[in-house]
């Protein structure tokens, strides 16, 4: 095995060749893969030919995971989540039906389950089948972006807690998306608007389009300062994009990055998809 890491934009995203994660993988190469993760937030993995339970083994070499949601279209509360717009029959689901919509969530930027009491630590995700065109996924750093904040903005962050809300994220795509049983099954939750990584030591701010408002603001003061945050944090210098290609896997650090999926033409080509989450450190706050 001889393991290279070339990185693929400034501040996150590193390829990772020289590596077959459908094998049993040497416990250097493993620690190599670990620091490579913490530093780079993203990392590639091309022609990779793994099935679900290899991909849930390789997962969970990074740590226990997380459930999907029992109410989830797309989980059932497995440990993979099934993002497609393929039915079980093998049709195309349209772009109308409620389930497609759900997915559409994705579409904003977001770190996934910050709407959780314990936020997930990252997730991996593999690519069966992609369009033509479109159907990507882009990455924004948010270490990069907390750094480069001028320090007098980084002082005003510190001590702020905001409320994530899946209901928040899914009523800006349609309201009404979630019934009252999902709705209780995660309920708001608070997490601190800056965050420190345990393995580097590195600060980053936590927002995303789950996050509500600023808990003890006004809620219109709190919005202002989460777009704010949304919108430094999201610019180009601190983006990668990700041109997906068949058995692909991308795995992503949700404490240090907002990730969001582009636009294809879903009516006429397949996209399947499967992630596998890792499951949090703990409570924000």
């Amino acid at each position: 095995m001889s393991l290279r890491i070339e990185k693929l934009s400034e501040h996150l995203a590193a390829e990772v060749s020289g590596i077959d994660l459908a094998s049993p993988i040497p416990e250097d190469a493993f620690a190599a893969l670990k620091h490579a993760f913490y530093r780079h937030s993203v990392l590639v993995f091309h022609d990779q030919d793994i099935d679900e339970d290899q991909q849930i083994s390789f997962s969970k070499r990074f740590g226990p995971l997380e459930p999907t949601m029992v109410n989830d279209p797309s989980g059932g509360g497995g440990w993979i989540n099934h993002l497609s717009n393929i039915d079980e029959e093998g049709n195309i689901i349209p772009p109308a039906d409620p389930r497609m919509l759900y997915n559409k969530g994705n579409s904003l930027w977001h770190s996934d389950s910050s709407y959780k009491e314990v936020p997930s630590r990252g997730a991996l995700l593999y690519a069966v089948e992609v369009p033509p065109e479109g159907g990507g996924t882009e990455y924004a750093s948010m270490k990069a972006a907390y750094a480069a904040l001028p320090e007098e903005k980084k002082k005003n962050l510190e001590g702020l807690v905001a409320e994530h809300s899946l209901l928040h994220s899914r009523n800006k795509i349609a309201p009404g998306l979630m019934d009252r049983k999902f709705q209780q099954e995660v309920p708001p939750v608070k997490q601190t608007l800056v965050r420190e990584i345990p393995e580097t030591g590195e600060k980053t701010f936590f927002v995303g389009a789950h996050a509500s408002h600023v808990i003890d603001w006004p809620i219109g003061k709190g919005r202002d300062l989460l777009e704010e945050l949304m919108e430094w944090a999201t610019q180009p210098r601190f983006v990668y994009k990700h041109a997906w290609k068949p058995r692909d896997l991308v795995m992503w650090d949700n404490r240090c990055s907002l990730h969001r999926g582009r636009p294809w033409d879903a009516a006429n080509h397949r996209r399947i998809m499967r992630r596998t989450t890792l499951l949090g450190d703990g409570p924000t706050v």
